[in-house]
């Protein structure tokens, strides 16, 4: 299993930055480059706790879908979505969001399996921890321009 933990400052306050994450629009947006769209589920607007949206994703040529559910919520401190069906043997993001000064520090702790035994431990390793962690920093990056633009 791999673990990835990404921190970014945004000068917004927690709360537009908590919803802002949870936001499936602002999502599909940030992964224009793979086509990601929302398919099922919850498909537009906030996602909520106990809700589940299905993403359809082209990543590396292939058609992906990837169900997740929100499984635990305390607004606007944290949320986590896991995956109930999907590519990955195991997939749980942990979004978590403090004021430090006059900024939000938003931390994500993104942790995944690859399905296949010892063969998808190596091309976790050498492709997809690379590839998740720049999806991730992508994402990141549209929710804070857009946070510092909606700034409260």
């Amino acid at each position: 299993m791999q673990r990835i933990r990404l921190k970014t400052l945004i000068d917004a306050s927690t709360e537009i930055c908590f919803d802002l994450s949870r936001n499936i629009d602002l999502h599909v947006k940030s992964m224009i480059d793979s086509n990601e769209k929302a398919v099922t589920g919850k498909i537009t607007g906030l996602i909520n706790l106990g809700e589940s949206v299905t993403w359809e994703a082209r990543h590396f040529g292939i058609k992906f879908k990837l169900t997740s559910r929100i499984t635990d919520m305390e607004a606007p401190c944290r949320f986590t979505d896991e995956m109930s069906k999907g590519p990955f043997k195991y997939m749980k993001h942990q979004h978590f969001f403090k004021k430090v000064g006059d900024l939000t520090e938003m931390t994500d702790i993104f942790e995944f399996e690859a399905p296949f035994g010892l063969v998808g431990s190596i091309v976790e390793k050498l492709i997809l921890k690379t590839y998740l962690t720049n999806l991730l920093a992508k994402r990141n990056l549209t929710i804070k321009q857009a946070a510092e633009t909606k700034k409260s």
